[in-house]
């Protein structure tokens, strides 16, 4: 289908207007991480010139443009392709956000390092830092109709190979066929950097090691004329290595020169792009703009020796190459009759699972059901998800006048470890270490695990189910060691110190990308250890007790950014009653809670984000415990104790009214790549009756923040003030919130 149609391109379109015998033409292009955008910008010249390209060879960054080019991608889709990648999420392992579920989102956003650990047998997938997981993700969706094994010279529109280096024995391996995808992911496997790839006794790491500019292999399959892009520059000296890139950097340029100077000695016209300044892992806009058009700068500087190529190839000025090879040969926009589904690398148990889940069985007519984008997501996420592969992959092959889809599963995911680490002036230090173990029974079932320590103690265990059915049924336990102040206009009230053992049974927590359902019954126990009070505070009595509560809660985030979105939105709401006897408290009716907050991004422009939010917390009962009473302050819902709500202007908890409804608009102003300021203003209203809560007082404030958003987490500080406190207050955060 695909293929047929771009083959059948390439075979009626070599040139406008009649061409004789004529010599064949290789494009050879170089190694160089990030810097290898130039090649783009070569390429771009070459098209413009009417250089006919039969043979395309390369290594590192040079197999991934020239693999892409050779199945169809144009230079200016090649472009426009790199432009638009994430480039920070792409080369790194992790998870899409618009692929996970909340609960998934929340830890990568928590955790500054996460890691598989295997128990008992070798991890296989080790070797780099990055085990590359998304970039082969994105290999495999631009290469769709290329994917399955293959002669790269027979079926590919233009011959195409790459190199890669085999560390078993410290050889140069060729890539003439097989499957692309891994083609270009094994050949640009920085040693160390990027995990190897291992095909049968082989572990290949990235091609530059032995052969950083292959002209020798386009020679070997045919090539009469070699125009070759390097990018490469001279090694550095001691003064210039600093960084692990620049070392790895340096490594591969010198090793590189094995061949180098012997494939420069083939090559008919060479352009030397200057890419100094940049390295191997600068992904930035702003250096892929450039070095794209260096790219085309240093071509253009060849540009009579390109014309003057062209009466050797034995063409005329005026010819030019067909372009007939579609923009976007991999986008598929429209729904594909299904013609058989098949499993590879999963156990009959897990691909009766994915039946049965998504109902992947025959029609009347013997056919499946048909497939589109949306589908071909669900697929791979439930086998990362449900079924624990840490790689999961979807191929489409043309199947007379349908597709067959072949779902293919990676290794089992290994026990994950992850630490997050944060600073603030309140609470000072903290470290948070969590643990995944997924547990492969016959009903997939996983165990999390989370430790905090710190001025705030937490631990926490929960087992969650994976059933076929829609929902996946958890049991959670948790302690708590709070240690809260608590503020009374701004002054330190009193101090809390106690212990919050919590158990939650659900039944029904169904979730999907975005959105989450959960409902279920909670024991919650207190035992308070210390009450330390100022003179002037209010007289809080605190008892031990227990409480049961039935909860019920919905939760949709399509944010783009968990702490500076630009678009989407985020709602959660949820309801309890609170008893200590399952049906009342006290001997009254039980509190009933009521909370709720919804935000949503409108941006003007690149950089200006406005994020209007309404929220508050309800509370209904002739006795509400002081544990669950209504609390403001900070920065983050639920931070400090789990009742609490931001509200600009105040830094510390403050006790407020049982009724309480809050407004808050925050202008996001982007300053460069990731610097940010922030001011956010907010009015709320207070009552102790839901019907006087326009008899009193508006509550207001105000606060301005700069905050750099880096991989640790947000960097920053606010300033703020309200007509509460009465009071300025600066609060410095460094690192995720949790």
């Amino acid at each position: 289908m695909l293929i047929a149609m771009m083959m059948t391109g390439v075979a009626d379109a070599q040139s406008v207007g009649p061409v004789v015998n004529r010599k064949k033409v290789a494009v050879v292009l170089s190694g160089g991480g990030a810097k290898g955008m130039a090649h783009i910008g070569a390429l771009k010249v070459i098209e413009r010139a009417g250089i006919p390209i039969d043979i395309i060879t390369g290594t590192s960054m040079g197999s991934i443009v020239g693999g892409l080019y050779a199945i169809g991608y144009n230079a200016n889709s090649l472009d426009s392709m790199v432009r638009v990648q994430d480039w920070s999420y792409v080369i790194t392992d992790k998870e899409d956000m618009t692929k996970q579920s909340l609960a998934d989102r929340k830890k990568q956003n928590t955790y500054v390092f996460t890691r598989g650990i295997t128990i008992g047998k070798r991890n296989y997938n080790d070797g780099g830092i990055i085990q590359g997981k998304n970039l082969a993700e994105l290999f495999q969706q631009l290469c769709v109709g290329f994917t399955d094994s293959l002669d790269f010279s027979r079926d590919l529109p233009i011959p195409f190979a790459c190199v890669a280096t085999n560390v078993i024995d410290n050889s140069e391996y060729v890539f003439h066929g097989g499957r692309l995808p891994i083609a270009m992911r094994a050949s640009m496997a920085i040693p160390a950097a990027f995990s190897p790839v291992r095909i049968g006794d082989m572990v290949l790491v990235d091609g530059g090691l032995k052969n950083n500019y292959p002209a020798d292999i386009a020679r070997q399959m045919g090539a009469d004329i070699v125009i070759g892009v390097t990018v490469q520059g001279d090694p550095k000296n001691a003064d210039e290595i600093g960084g692990t890139m620049s070392i790895l950097s340096q490594i591969i340029d010198v090793n590189c020169k094995n061949k180098y100077d012997d494939n420069l000695a083939i090559t008919d016209v060479h352009m030397q792009v200057d890419t100094k300044g940049y390295n191997a892992a600068s992904f930035s806009a702003a250096a892929i703009d450039t070095l794209i058009r260096r790219g085309d700068e240093e071509a253009m500087k060849h540009w009579d020796e390109l014309m003057a190529l062209k009466k050797r190839i034995g063409i005329d000025d005026s010819f030019r190459p067909a372009l007939l090879y579609p923009k976007n040969p991999t986008v598929m926009t429209d729904k594909q009759r299904v013609t058989a589904y098949v499993f590879e690398n999963m156990t009959p148990q897990d691909e009766r699972f994915l039946r049965q889940k998504f109902h992947l069985e025959k029609n009347t007519d013997g056919s499946h059901d048909s497939i589109d984008v949306k589908r071909e997501q669900q697929l791979t996420t439930s086998m990362r998800v449900d079924l624990f592969y840490q790689t999961a992959e979807c191929r489409l092959v043309p199947d007379g006048n349908g597709v067959r889809v072949i779902l293919t599963a990676g290794h089992r995911k290994t026990n994950q470890a992850h630490v997050g680490l944060r600073y603030d002036n309140e609470e000072h230090a903290a470290v948070q270490v969590g643990a995944d173990f997924p547990i492969k029974a016959r009903m997939p079932m996983d165990v999390d695990a989370t430790l905090r320590l710190g001025k705030r103690l937490m631990a926490r265990g929960e087992l969650t189910v994976h059933p076929r059915s829609f929902t996946s049924p958890s049991l959670s336990y948790t302690f708590r060691r709070n240690d809260v102040d608590v503020y009374v206009n701004g002054d330190r009230g009193y101090s809390i110190l106690y212990n919050q053992f919590q158990a939650e049974l659900s039944p029904v927590k169904f979730s999907v990308l975005h959105f989450t359902i959960q409902m279920g019954l909670r024991w919650d126990y207190m035992h308070y250890r210390n009450k330390l009070e100022a003179e002037h505070s209010k007289d809080v009595t605190l008892k031990n007790e227990h409480f049961y509560s039935y909860r019920a809660l919905m939760n949709y985030n399509s944010e783009d950014n968990w702490y500076f979105p630009t678009r989407g939105a985020r709602f959660k709401a949820e309801y309890a009653y609170i008893t200590n006897n399952f049906a009342g408290l006290d001997n009254k009716p039980g509190t009933s809670e009521v909370n709720a907050h919804w935000r949503m991004s409108f941006t003007k422009g690149r950089r200006f984000t406005l994020q209007p939010m309404l929220y508050g917390r309800l509370l209904f009962g002739a006795n509400v415990p002081a544990v669950f009473g209504n609390t403001i302050g900070g920065e983050w819902f639920s931070h400090y104790v789990e009742q609490q709500m931001p509200f600009a202007g105040v830094g510390n908890i403050e006790y407020v009214d049982h009724q309480f409804v809050a407004a808050q608009l925050q202008a996001q102003q982007r300053i460069g790549t990731n610097n940010y300021v922030l001011l956010r203003v907010a009015g709320a209203q207070e009552a102790a009756k839901l019907g006087e809560l326009l008899d009193h007082k508006t509550l207001l404030g105000g606060q301005v923040a700069y905050y750099l958003n880096t991989m640790f987490g947000p960097v920053g500080a606010t300033l703020g003030y309200s007509n509460r406190t009465k009071k300025p207050y600066v609060y410095v955060n460094l690192g995720f919130e949790f």
